[in-house]
């Protein structure tokens, strides 16, 4: 039995090395693909973060700062 699967694999061996390299290369390609999906991701979470975080910025720097202000900014309906 044992000669059997000896001379089977000596006969075929580049064959299994050959099909082992296309599999992995195959895998290596769809677990990048995955690993960019993720990438992309994070970069759209990170520009949303960003906006919002600028868009608190730009709310501050709008605010009223003495209550002077915040009445007058009421009376006008500008608030």
């Amino acid at each position: 039995m044992w000669m059997i699967i000896k001379t089977w694999l000596s006969g075929n061996a580049l064959r299994l090395i050959g099909w082992g390299m296309a599999a992995l290369s195959v895998s290596a390609v769809l677990l990048g693909a995955r690993q960019a999906g993720r990438n992309a991701e994070r970069v759209d979470q990170l520009k949303k973060s960003l906006e919002i975080k600028d868009a608190q910025l730009r709310a501050t720097l709008n605010a009223p700062r003495t209550r002077g202000e915040l009445v007058d900014r009421l009376r006008d309906g500008k608030f």
